[in-house]
């Protein structure tokens, strides 16, 4: 037998010989060794998009392999969602999520899976607040000026939002619980038709993400009258809670994996993460487009996925949301 088949063999009967457990523990070592793949549910362009780019750049840098972005919208990215869940625990298949997720569990019962069970909390990377606005030619120059007005004109605001059930959504319904007015709501399929029509005056409130909105408020052509959080993008504007106390909303993106995936795999993508969130520049990108940078521990980023459940959950019920 020639010298190099037989070392061949040899090596490849040591691998057979070897636990299970040792090699996966090689595998994991070796992480990544092939591209990583993160699930974006949102068509390409839009916000998610564009941050999981801005993300897996990043990451593709720091670990040296490829970290590919794949658009697979659908039903508020349940699509998505449902791909990775059912994907191999392995971290090569990775998922962008975000405040819908938590959202999705109460507004689609009929799902096969429940997020914050069935999905592995990895790292929280980016938080954006919602900004409360209204057109330019509005009467209502504060939150306190608009709560009077809607609730001195009954039946006659419109609140338009990127689409039922989404963050722009729940955020306004949030409001009318704690504030006792009441808006009808116009759903759009996304800001800008919803923004159109704010501006056009056909709708009166849109509780938008910040990144969606900014470039707007920043030509003078809508009025911010609060955020939902502080926000670099917008220093000198109020908070809602500032109006009315205790609320709290804002969007939010980190990165899940399929439950079962190994704790160190888990563990070296979060410090990979956690590094990048550091850096000044990527700040910036984040800033830039309304978020700021963020981070946390796999821990805490599932407190967050589970304490948002909660929370909309009850919006959810209070408002009678059904998808659409």
């Amino acid at each position: 037998m020639k010298p190099l088949r037989r070392q061949f063999l040899q090596l490849a009967m040591s691998a057979a010989a070897m636990p299970a457990g040792a090699l996966r523990a090689m595998a994991q070592a070796d992480y990544p060794a092939r591209p990583v793949h993160i699930i974006v549910g949102y068509s390409a362009g839009g916000v998610s998009d564009i941050v999981a780019r801005l993300i897996g750049q990043r990451l593709s840098q720091k670990l040296g392999q490829p970290f590919v972005i794949e658009d697979r919208p659908g039903a508020a990215s349940n699509v998505a969602a449902d791909y990775v869940v059912h994907a191999a625990p392995d971290g090569y298949t990775l998922f962008l999520a975000g405040i819908s997720n938590a959202i999705n569990v109460s507004l689609y019962p009929e799902l096969d899976f429940n997020f914050a069970r069935d999905m592995a909390p990895v790292a929280l990377f980016s938080r954006s607040p919602l900004v409360m606005e209204v057109s330019t030619s509005f009467l209502a120059k504060t939150v306190a000026d608009f709560i009077a007005y809607a609730k001195a004109h009954p039946g006659t605001i419109n609140m338009g939002s990127a689409g039922t059930g989404g963050a722009t959504h729940v955020a306004g319904e949030l409001f009318q619980m704690m504030t006792g007015t009441k808006f009808t709501h116009v759903p759009y399929r996304g800001s800008p038709p919803a923004l159109d029509d704010l501006l056009a005056g056909r709708d009166q409130i849109m509780f938008d993400n910040v990144a969606s909105s900014i470039a707007l408020i920043r030509a003078g052509k809508l009025r911010p009258l609060a955020v939902s959080s502080r926000t670099e993008a917008l220093p000198e504007v109020p908070l809602i809670s500032d109006f009315v106390p205790g609320y709290e909303a804002y969007v939010w993106n980190g990165i899940t994996a399929p439950k079962n995936t190994p704790a160190s795999v888990v563990d070296k993508l979060n410090a990979a993460v956690n590094a990048i969130v550091a850096a000044p520049d990527f700040k910036k990108q984040l800033a830039d487009l309304g978020n700021t940078a963020v981070s946390d521990t796999p821990a805490g980023f599932g407190k967050l996925i589970a304490a948002d459940t909660e929370r909309w959950a009850k919006v959810v019920k209070f408002a009678g949301i059904k998808a659409q």
